[in-house]
């Protein structure tokens, strides 16, 4: 009845991953960073999902009301955790790094500055230390054997050399016509550089195993959630079906009845459809001959692939949908309570293609 409602509910849907899966890979230690991104891409979907029933007024005490509920009552500060540390784009394994949002740690960030803008670096602290020392033509530089090392002409190391830098700029090579130093800074510095990626990855690990815990935390809210989400999205789904598909309202009922006019095998019939063909219906009846006698036996009987495994199969699926709660494929059905389903499913058979059990081995 509410078109524009389960439309919009379906398409919310569409943005919710597996929660479940994400929550046991996560508990095994089995996780990822994506694993990550789909509770927090789970979670939005249900807070949307929770704007849209709020406005479509369900029955107080109803299943709606309770998925609404329970999704509502989902960990939004999570969320918004999850948003702030998480970039766009993510690797599979958090050992690849490069899953941290920019902004969100800053000693991470200043890593990273080190890892991919060491040159900017570098130039940023040769202009300071020209500008110190009054030296323009002062360079860093580097190579194989000194690693990085201050560089002026022979007749600018005296500036180096006196007054206050005397304690600043160490000695390292006397060139013909230069003379290198280093200062405790710039060593600091090369080290930093050096090992700039690896603890770049070793403060993501950190951040990654913070994040699994928070989660991990709430394991339960979770649980319940993804379970509100599935329950959301089977109802919306038979309902799209029970108006798209030309399927029918079930009456379930506590009698004994069994009819079905018109039955189709839902899952041969969409199969057939793909290549133009129709599914052939059939009807059913094993409903009591007397008021509260009992129901029904048939014989069936029919040469191979005329059809007998198919029917058998085709009510018992209609069965099952009926009382799940589902519209069924057929023209009507009135199904009494069923306690079990007993049906023969072959072990190697291609119905759809009309290939039988026999025919296939």
């Amino acid at each position: 009845k509410r078109q524009a409602l389960r439309r919009d509910l379906r398409e919310r849907l569409k943005a919710a991953p597996d929660l479940l899966r994400a929550l046991s890979r996560l508990g095994l230690d089995r996780g990822g960073p994506r694993d990550l991104q789909a509770v927090q891409a789970a979670l939005a979907a249900a807070r949307a999902i929770v704007t849209l029933l709020d406005g479509a007024g369900a029955e107080q005490g109803s299943e709606i009301d309770e998925i609404r509920s329970t999704l509502a009552a989902l960990p939004a500060d999570l969320e918004a955790l999850l948003a702030s540390a998480l970039s766009d784009e993510l690797p599979l394994l958090a050992r690849d790094g490069g899953f941290v949002r920019s902004g969100y740690d800053t000693a991470l960030d200043d890593l990273r500055t080190l890892r991919d803008e060491s040159r900017k670096v570098i130039a940023g602290l040769q202009a300071r230390y020209s500008a110190d020392t009054g030296v323009k033509s002062l360079k860093i530089r580097h190579n194989n054997v000194l690693g990085y090392f201050v560089e002026v002409t022979a007749a600018n190391a005296a500036a180096l050399n006196q007054g206050h830098h005397a304690g600043t700029f160490v000695h390292r090579q006397t060139m013909a016509n230069a003379m290198r130093f280093t200062t405790t800074e710039l060593g600091e510095l090369e080290q930093k550089i050096a090992s700039a990626s690896d603890r770049a990855i070793a403060i993501e690990r950190q951040i990654f195993e913070k994040l699994s815990g928070a989660v991990l935390e709430r394991r339960e809210p979770l649980r319940a959630g993804a379970a509100a989400l599935a329950a959301i999205d089977v109802a919306a789904s038979g309902a799209e079906l029970g108006e798209t598909g030309n399927l029918a309202r079930p009456l379930v009922d506590d009698s004994m009845t069994f009819a079905i006019e018109g039955g189709r095998h839902t899952v041969v019939e969409q199969a057939l459809a793909r290549s133009g063909e129709r599914c052939v219906s059939n009807s059913i009846d094993l409903s009591p001959k007397q008021p509260g006698g009992p129901g029904q036996i048939w014989l069936l009987t029919g040469p191979n692939m005329a059809g007998k495994s198919t029917f058998l199969r085709q009510n018992a699926l209609i069965a099952i949908l009926a009382q799940a709660g589902f519209y069924v494929p057929a023209q009507s059905a009135h199904i009494g309570i069923v306690d079990a389903v007993h049906s023969r499913v072959g072990a190697a058979d291609d119905l759809a293609r009309g290939r039988s059990t026999f025919m296939v081995e």
